[in-house]
């Protein structure tokens, strides 16, 4: 049986991070629920704030330095995708952006992706329905239902299996777990394939600046 591979995506500015917590309770959930469904699953974790410098230069010039192109072949090889990003002026923040703006347009076609974000006050749990969901639809991935957005204040009971955030988390990783089961598992880049020259799911044009719109 193939191991399945979850790539977790983590945009925290800070170290550490709440973003990086709630992707670490996020990416330990979807692989105690896919052990449940008989998948063997580990977690590459990308922390975007490592690869700040290396995302700018990749929009500059097309092309990324090895430590970036390794994560992003990561991401668009993985069998799922957790996201999670910290919310400013309403809605996901530059770093993250920036760093989806990297990605082949069609690298995440038909990827089930778990939606997270977290923010200092829940006024601002709309973004993940109203800013994440429409970006990862436009990228035509397949994000689950159940999102899950914490706030300062949900960390207080962050221990407490019952606490309503720990109850959000086990809901969008058994939807996120069920969607990753439901699909073969994705096959290793092949050695022989240009494509892997060129970082898995991106095209030429792609790699030598030729995004839509500039």
């Amino acid at each position: 049986m193939a191991t399945r591979r979850i790539a977790v995506v983590s945009a925290g500015l800070s170290s550490p991070s709440s973003t990086r917590l709630l992707a670490d309770r996020l990416g330990a959930a979807v692989v105690r629920e896919l052990g449940s469904r008989g998948e063997e699953a580990v977690t590459d974790v990308v922390e975007l704030r490592d690869h700040a410098r290396a995302i700018t230069d990749n929009l500059l010039t097309g092309f990324a330095p090895p430590s970036l192109e390794t994560a992003i072949n990561a991401v668009v090889s993985a069998d799922g995708l957790i996201v999670v990003t910290p919310i400013f002026s309403a809605s996901y923040s530059g770093l993250f952006k920036s760093f989806i703006d990297v990605l082949d347009p069609d690298a995440l076609t038909g990827m089930p992706v778990l939606l997270g974000a977290n923010a200092g006050t829940a006024r601002h749990s709309l973004a993940i329905d109203y800013a994440l969901r429409p970006l990862f639809a436009y990228l035509h991935a397949a994000p689950v239902s159940t999102g899950v957005f914490a706030a300062s204040s949900d960390w207080g009971g962050a221990g407490d299996q019952a606490s309503p955030l720990a109850e959000r988390i086990d809901r969008a990783a058994g939807e996120f777990a069920a969607a990753v089961a439901g699909r073969p598992a994705a096959s290793a880049p092949d050695p022989f394939d240009p494509a892997s020259f060129l970082g898995e799911g991106r095209s030429f044009e792609h790699l030598l600046g030729g995004h839509s719109g500039e």
